[in-house]
């Protein structure tokens, strides 16, 4: 019996016959169609706008290289590993054996599959049960996202839902849903996460083997469970390999080498490399699925090798951590990162990440007190410092090891980190120019400590972090501008503030080159086998922490040795403990390069200088050497270190212009030193070239040009408590030229005593405020106020 439509038409009531010949009913019917669908696909766009769909995946987090090598994995907020297949790596045949699998005619649907869905609910009718599916991967990714009861309500919602999944998303992009959301049993989900954990590889580096297996799982993740069941897992990956051969999906060739590839695999742990650079960015950067860091895994691992050998070789001396940043010079990217040698070593803190930790810097800091002074016009690298015991009211520091070298030039005194004149210098350029500079370098605990700072700063009474000192140093490197460093790759590096000038930063990087080399017998301008470094050590107050941190022209690299804990160690020196892995770590990873060296600025100049002062030479300075200076921002005070005298025939008695005599007197030159270095030297026992005492028949012998004594002691300024029942007496000291002998001292403008320059005298205070005066025997005064209370 055959069947017509027409017949079928003409039967229901109200279709007339010939209804379906006529060119009026032909008109009438495509008009019934195209209202029926058009209002359909209304309707369907009203649902789509009043229940908007929302996808919208929580990821693991991949912590990769910047050669993509995977480096750290975290889990989801859900405690899964669902790690985001991204296009690209959803290759040919993956795509082909899922959609050939899962829904053939995926690109030819617009989210479900009509025929598929008249087919299942007439089987399903016929046998009064579930014997056959219409969920197309459309639908299947609904499902996952929002897993409800297999109920035909619920049925029809994840129709509706996958035709709005086909309306806002490209093929493509569905397919990229599905793959990472198609379950593997336990907690891992998606094609990539499992992978990683049974393969080891990206999606797009697996074989066709490997991508059948995982394409079969998904359907029965509690049974074909990866590690536990690899036999079953393998014959039916091959049935289904057989099952792709017949059907040409794949060449024959290919499937007979699939077929032939044993399955081996068991679950395997995430990659757990650079822990604490991976933690760090996992915490910055939390919602980012694949984050691509800027380390260069090469550095990194060579880094972690020679630092853990390095500590190892500390250990019997109490010294059990070691932090190392290694920095670009040019895009202040971060290439090495290692927070602690061993991140499991709970004994000793390992998880503290030393990159981050806020330590006392010791020393670290000189350099851009003495750069700041070049750029100020205060000193050259020839300046004459005074090494000297000095008071800096109140604060009177000590040079590492407890001596005192006298006159220096300010180049050797950096390069041997003496104490005494880097905390002149700060007091020459000011404490808050200084802590300005270190604030717009992003010293945040300087930054908020900065109100209850002193010029101990430069010795380290300060917070500081390894990351944050080894910026600074690349700013050297770089002429002077900062910029932030960077832990993500940079396609244009920034352009920064100009914390130093351009001779500033060269000046002081070339002072920095000068020091002793701990891995050649002399320095560097001796070898040809190895890279020129500039670099400055740095040891904390109590032997907490060990600092060295150098540059050259390609890297800036920071090192820090000590205990978490806080726990010194008398080794615990940064030229001894931390420079000999400074310099093993720039010979490993920056290729001999002796002449590869900063240019000098045009602005930057020499010129010849004499050796004494640092000062442009005057006719009687006999030695001289060159010396780098900035024209009209440097000195160009001529040197001034000795002094012309008008003395007797026998030198045992020296003249002013009121006691000159008419004739038996000559001329000769005398040292001329500031009272501190003169003051030295007394105390030294040392020998100079000082002038006779004044003629003593001088009726007029008061000349006040010069420099006035300086008061040491007591501060001014200063309060002072003192014990009701049993007062204390306070110390008078001062500094005074080579030209005096002696000195007077007054207490609130009454005469106390007279004593030889250099002698030390005490005096009982009392309750009140007092004014200091003393005066030289050329009627030179300083005067100082302090404060006595009782305690």
């Amino acid at each position: 019996m055959k069947f017509r439509f027409s017949s079928i038409i003409h039967s229901v009531k109200g279709f007339p016959k010939g209804f379906l010949f006529s060119k009026t009913s032909k008109l009438k019917l495509l008009k019934y169609f195209a209202l029926t669908w058009g209002g359909g696909f209304f309707f369907f766009l009203l649902l789509d706008l009043l229940f908007p769909l929302r996808v919208q995946l929580d990821y693991s987090q991949m912590i990769m290289a910047r050669d993509s090598t995977f480096l750290h994995g975290y889990l989801n907020a859900s405690d899964k590993w669902r790690f985001k297949t991204e296009l690209p790596e959803i290759i040919p045949a993956l795509q082909k054996a899922i959609i050939y699998k899962e829904d053939k005619y995926f690109y030819y649907h617009p989210g479900i599959n009509p025929i598929s869905v008249i087919r299942a609910s007439l089987l399903n009718l016929l046998y009064w049960k579930k014997t056959s599916g219409a969920s197309t991967i459309s639908m299947q990714v609904i499902r996952l996202l929002r897993p409800r009861a297999r109920t035909y309500r619920n049925k029809l919602i994840e129709m509706f839902r996958a035709l709005q999944l086909d309306l806002h998303y490209s093929k493509e992009e569905i397919l990229q849903l599905y793959l990472n959301l198609i379950p593997y049993g336990g907690n891992i989900e998606g094609v990539k996460s499992a992978a990683w954990i049974y393969f080891e590889r990206n999606p797009d580096k697996l074989s066709l083997a490997q991508i059948i297996t995982l394409a079969i799982i998904p359907n029965r993740p509690t049974s074909l469970r990866l590690g536990e069941a690899n036999d079953h897992i393998r014959k039916e990956r091959n049935r289904w390999l057989r099952r792709l051969g017949k059907a040409d999906v794949f060449p024959e060739s290919q499937i007979n080498s699939a077929l032939e590839e044993p399955l081996e695999v068991s679950k395997k742990p995430t990659p757990r490399l650079a822990p604490h650079l991976s933690r760090r960015m996992h915490r910055d950067y939390p919602k980012v699925p694949i984050l691509y860091t800027s380390i260069d895994l090469g550095t990194q691992q060579q880094v972690e090798q020679l630092s853990r050998r390095h500590v190892q070789s500390w250990a019997q001396q109490g010294i059990h951590n070691v932090s190392v940043l290694v920095l670009d010079n040019v895009t202040g990217e971060v290439r090495a990162y290692l927070g602690s040698s061993e991140f499991k070593d709970r004994e000793h803190a390992g998880e503290v990440d030393g990159i981050e930790a806020i330590r006392s810097p010791g020393s670290t800091l000189k350099p851009l007190a003495y750069a700041l002074a070049f750029d100020l016009g205060k000193l050259n690298p020839k300046t004459i410092l005074a090494d000297v015991p000095s008071d800096f009211q109140g604060f009177e520091p000590e040079n590492f090891y407890k001596n005192f070298q006298g006159p220096i030039s300010a180049e050797r005194a950096l390069i041997q980190s003496l104490n005494i004149p880097a905390v002149k210098v700060l007091e020459r350029i000011g404490l808050e120019a200084f802590l300005k500079k270190l604030i717009r370098a992003n010293f945040r605990q300087i930054e908020t400590d900065q109100k209850k700072l002193g010029l101990s700063v430069i010795l380290g009474g300060c917070g500081v972090s390894l990351e944050q000192l080894s910026n600074l140093y690349r700013s050297f490197s770089q002429e002077g501008r900062f910029t932030p460093l960077s832990f993500l790759p940079v396609s244009t590096p920034d352009s920064g503030v100009g914390l130093l000038s351009p001779s500033a930063a060269f000046v002081t990087a070339h002072m920095l080159s000068q020091g002793q080399r701990p891995d050649l017998p002399s320095g560097f301008e001796n070898t040809h086998a190895r890279s020129r470094i500039a670099w400055k050590t740095g040891t904390s107050f109590g032997r907490r922490d060990a600092w060295s941190i150098g540059f050259n022209t390609r890297y800036t690299i920071g090192v820090w040795l000590g205990n978490f804990s806080g726990e010194s160690s008398s080794e615990l020196v940064g030229a001894q403990t931390a420079t000999p892995l400074l310099f093993e770590l720039f010979n490993s990873l920056s290729p001999p390069s002796p002449q590869d060296w900063f240019a000098g600025p045009l602005a930057l100049k020499q010129r010849w200088v004499c050796s004494k002062s640092g000062l442009p030479p005057d006719t009687f300075c006999r030695e001289q050497v060159l010396d780098y200076y900035i024209p009209l921002v440097s000195s160009s005070h001529t040197c001034n270190h000795q002094k012309v005298y008008f003395v007797s025939e026998d030198e045992s008695e020296s003249y002013c212009m009121h006691c000159l005599p008419s004739q038996s007197f000559k001329k000769r030159l005398y040292d001329h030193f500031k009272p501190e270095i003169a003051v030295f030297y007394q105390a030294m026992g040392l020998d100079w070239n000082s002038p006779p005492p004044h003629h003593p028949q001088c009726t007029r012998p008061f000349e006040t040009s010069g420099e006035p004594p300086l008061i040491t002691s007591p501060s001014a300024d200063r309060e002072y408590l003192i014990d009701r029942d049993a007062p204390a007496q306070l110390l008078l000291s001062c500094r005074a030229g080579n030209d005096t002998k002696q000195i007077d001292w007054y207490i609130d403008d009454t005469f106390y005593q007279r004593v030889p320059v250099g002698e030390e005298l005490f005096f009982t205070p009392e309750i009140g405020k007092h004014t200091i005066s003393c005066t030289d025997d050329r009627g030179r005064t300083s005067h100082i106020d302090i404060r006595v209370l009782y305690q």
